[in-house]
């Protein structure tokens, strides 16, 4: 009776074995990818698609990556994405006032670098990427950072560009979209944008932009939370969204900067050292930062002084721009006197620091005293 039972068992086993269903699939479309799409939101389970690879991110910024044909295994308070590396093509407008003069880039995502304790793209969809990274919105992105070297003097694009000039031209552009983005630029090449843009509906924009500017704050909010909720200032979105690149990219750009090769000079090397010393303390000020929404322990605060804080948070947000920038000029600058990428250096941090301690500070009057 024993025996037979077992056999029973046995086959029973056996036969759930061979009929047991392939793994189901989660649903994910994957066909934006690679074209208008960089990289999406991936569920729990996901089968990595070829020529894609998946990037997973902890709650802390921590990220590791899943090569094609794996399945994707979240941990507890991890994020996935799926990322095609492309290469993808975008069209820039390196000067805001001239919308017939155009750069076609081709791009690609940096491959996995085993000796980077953080891949650079993989630090931007941890801090800042949100939720879908669209091909759009990244060239925004990249247009921007153009824009704001070359209105700076720090990336120049002259008419008539010699060849020597071009080529200076794509060594800074190639380093700024490596160290901002961690993508790399396989092409760029000029394009007439003349057909294609319609420069007095810019200028009629530009017009309804600066004449929404002068109206007063509570009209303007109204108006904007009328006409389009979405896009209107949000100090809790503003604010979480600007400390959280402060704290994870921080850190990152304080090691890249330490390994940035300097000369043998006592000097330079006092001034590098007490350039991360400030930066270290930056970072500590963003990691104890207290909450929007109180004064002081059970203490709200009034609305205007959130509204004011998260404008001092996307000040600094914009000063670590500029200072991933810095970065990409030092690592291009070679034998060049480094005095000027001091200076400028001394201004960023100088501008992380005030912001930082105005984000800290209760009241704008505590600011005003701090800085008298």
């Amino acid at each position: 009776m024993m025996l037979g039972s077992l056999i029973k068992s046995t086959l029973q086993g056996t036969l759930q074995g061979r009929l047991r269903l392939p793994h189901r699939q989660p649903e994910f479309d994957a066909t934006r990818l690679g074209s208008v799409a960089i990289a999406l939101p991936a569920p729990n389970g996901l089968t990595v698609p070829l020529a894609c690879a998946a990037v997973l991110v902890d709650r802390v910024g921590r990220s590791r990556r899943q090569a094609a044909g794996s399945r994707i295994a979240v941990l507890e308070g991890e994020t996935a994405w799926c990322v095609h590396p492309g290469p993808y093509a975008c069209e820039l407008l390196p000067f805001a006032g001239a919308p017939e003069i155009g750069l076609r880039v081709h791009f690609a995502i940096d491959a996995n670098d085993p000796r980077a304790t953080h891949q650079r793209f993989d630090l931007f969809l941890a801090s800042e990427a949100g939720c879908t990274v669209e091909l759009a919105g990244f060239a925004e992105l990249a247009q921007t950072a153009l824009q704001r070297e070359l209105a700076q003097g720090n990336l120049e694009l002259p008419p008539c560009t010699t060849l020597e000039e071009w080529n200076a031209f794509r060594s800074g552009f190639n380093q700024l979209m490596y160290t901002r983005f961690g993508v790399t630029v396989d092409d760029c090449v000029p394009v007439d944008l003349g057909a294609a843009n319609d420069y007095a509906a810019m200028l009629d924009a530009r017009l309804a932009a600066r004449l929404d500017a002068v109206k007063p704050a509570a009209a303007r909010e109204q108006a904007a939370t009328a006409a389009a909720p979405q896009e209107a200032f949000v100090p809790a979105c503003e604010d979480g969204r600007a400390l959280r690149r402060l704290f994870l990219e921080l850190p990152c750009l304080m090691c890249a900067v330490r390994m940035a090769v300097m000369p043998a000079d006592q000097g330079r090397f006092r001034q590098h050292q007490e350039l991360l010393r400030r930066l270290d303390l930056v970072s500590l000020s963003v990691g104890t930062m207290p909450a929007l929404e109180l004064a002081a322990p059970g203490q709200p605060l009034a609305q205007d002084e959130q509204l004011r804080r998260a404008r001092h948070s996307r000040r600094a947000a914009a000063a670590l721009d500029e200072a991933w920038a810095l970065l990409a000029r030092l690592k291009v600058a070679g034998e060049a006197p480094l005095d000027a990428l001091f200076d400028e250096a001394d201004r960023i941090v100088a501008n992380l620091e005030t912001e930082a301690g105005a984000r800290r500070a209760v009241s704008a009057r505590e600011v005003e005293l701090e800085e008298a």
